[in-house]
């Protein structure tokens, strides 16, 4: 049976329950039990994810959507803080075996393992779902360019990727780098490097979501409206017992709301009427929810992030380094902490204070005189930007910071709002006219720093659509320096040398970065906040979600 053949007798059958729901429930009051009369758990979202395919999702709450329904050959722990980026064995037995110098990586599959749909789970999906997120232009190329034959693939989208070689009967694959590499395990680790039927289509599927590996399986997705997750019916005989270090949660049901009033959103889980929500709370209530709840309702995570406004590098006034040095000296690091409700703490760099090779600097003191001297000395002969952020929320209002600020300076701005769910497509499309300026965020994609600089401040992260390098930004010193790097395991000396890089683009100033965000998570009084993760690669841990007084 096809995929399509698949998904379809999916949606009819998922039809056919909604009809009887909508019967049942007409009977008598709202449900808190699952299939099969298992619990079920209510969470809330302002926003529906970027993407719910595990190819194409560039944002935490996309990886935070899927983490429990797409397991990779490797994956991490399952844990908060530093302990959340041990690598361990996901669908692979064990870490990768590295010979040749670095070159090649060795891995076997843990035999038995299906997908959600009941197909087996074979050595040769990894391949095909590295040829699927090429084809599609993901985000996540980069992070597999270093393959022999990725290059070709690219170019003439058929024919294979040489350098990976699979085994079905034994579950054996062996990858090819054409250069070592201290950062490739970490992308056998990503969510765009999991598995996937080698029918499923190179479209995007967020509206009917992949076979799952995991725990769980999306079995109904309404983009920009909900998504609910059920237990994967292959986990408790299959996957289950195969990985037995991944959890299996406690939930038979998990459903998420796109519920776009925070405030709403605060008082249905006050009141029980919904267990969790995925976004913070707003800024407005933070105060008063930490007073009364801090520590049995509330929870305060830092996230390995970076909060920036990127540059275009390429247009006036931007492409003049006086004027992003201006922009520079005229945020106010602390007045954007006040905009996210005292919840940034303050960065003026590339590397967050948790990652491997920050050293703190603060190049730009808040100085908006220095900011007007710099832009009357470039004097650039555009002054007509376009400013680009989302309708969230603490982003909304710090895009309008950001306008105020630029026209204080001398520019000429103006505000464009999108919507969070399209916010990154949007500004991540070259056909997408004006875009000058915005509002960015990056958190860890994985626990290095090359994870900071190759995405968002190289020539790889720029494409026609998916693009994370959205100053547009290269340089050809920086780039060498970190093809050199990246091909050495992280060490003092590696340390001190993107240390050294952090530096030199602040000097060049792509962006103007304000603050590194904590994590603010609000839950109903019966669920167990001593047992949710926020773990720091992939967010809210859905198989942590327990009621209090359970095991």
């Amino acid at each position: 049976m096809s995929y399509r053949e698949k998904s379809a007798r999916v949606i009819a059958l998922l039809c056919c329950a909604v009809a009887m729901a909508t019967v049942l429930g007409a009977c008598g009051g709202a449900s808190r039990a699952g299939p099969g009369g298992g619990q079920a758990v209510r969470g809330t979202t302002a926003t529906f994810p970027d993407y719910l395919d595990p190819a194409l999702s560039l944002t935490i709450e996309g990886w935070s959507a899927m983490w429990a329904t797409y397991v990779p050959l490797l994956t991490y722990r399952h844990a908060a803080g530093t302990a959340g980026t041990e690598l361990i064995p996901g669908l692979a037995r064990a870490l990768p075996r590295i010979g040749d110098g670095g070159r090649t990586y060795t891995l076997r599959l843990r035999p038995g393992l299906r997908y959600s749909d009941g197909e087996p789970i074979r050595a040769s999906d990894f391949g095909h779902a590295v040829e699927r997120l090429l084809a599609l232009n993901s985000g996540g190329t980069p992070l597999f360019e270093d393959i022999v034959g990725v290059p070709r693939f690219i170019r003439v989208r058929k024919g294979g990727i040489a350098g990976i070689e699979t085994n079905d009967r034994s579950g054996r694959i062996t990858i090819h780098l054409r250069e070592p590499s201290g950062t490739f395990i970490y992308s056998l680790a990503t969510l765009y490097a999991a598995p996937l039927p080698g029918d499923t289509p190179t479209e995007d599927l967020s509206a009917h979501p992949p076979p799952a590996s995991g725990p769980y399986e999306i079995v109904s997705s309404k983009p920009g409206r909900d998504w609910d997750y059920a237990r994967n019916p292959q986990w408790p005989k299959a996957n289950g017992p195969a990985m037995p270090q991944l959890p299996a949660g406690h939930f038979d049901r998990i459903e998420i709301h796109v519920m776009q009033n925070p405030e709403t959103q605060v008082e249905q889980v006050e009141r029980g009427e919904a267990d969790w929500m995925v976004n913070p709370p707003p800024t407005d209530r933070l105060a008063e929810l930490r007073d009364r709840y801090l520590g049995s309702r509330l929870t305060i995570t830092p996230l390995v992030s970076d909060f920036y406004f990127w540059m275009n590098a390429r247009e006036a006034p931007f492409d003049d380094v006086r004027v992003r040095r201006a922009v520079n000296h005229a945020i106010d690091p602390a007045a954007l902490n006040r905009i996210y409700g005292g919840m940034m703490s303050p960065l003026q760099q590339v590397l967050p204070a948790t990652m491997p090779g920050h050293r703190r600097i603060h190049p730009y003191p808040h100085d908006l005189a220095r900011a007007k001297e710099l832009i009357a000395a470039a004097d650039p002969p555009d002054r007509q930007v376009d400013v680009w952020t989302d309708d969230y929320g603490p982003n909304l209002e710090a895009g309008e910071y950001y306008e105020g600020v630029l026209r204080e300076i001398g520019l000429e701005p103006t505000l464009k709002v999108l919507t969070p769910a399209n916010y990154f497509t949007v500004i991540g499309n070259a056909s997408t006219p004006d875009l000058d300026t915005g509002w960015g965020s990056w958190l860890l994609e994985y626990p290095h720093p090359n994870s900071y600089f190759e995405p968002q401040l190289t020539r790889a992260g720029i494409r026609s659509t998916n693009t994370t390098n959205w100053s547009r930004f290269t340089d050809p010193h920086l780039e060498a320096e970190l093809t050199h790097l990246r091909r050495e395991p992280l060490g003092p000396r590696q340390e001190a040398a993107y240390a050294r890089l952090d530096r030199e683009v602040m000097r060049q100033a792509p962006w103007a970065p304000f603050g590194s965000l904590r994590q603010a998570t609000f839950v109903a009084e019966r669920i167990d906040l001593a047992k949710f993760i926020v773990s720091p690669v992939f967010g809210q841990d859905l198989t942590s979600l327990a009621l209090r007084g359970t095991g």
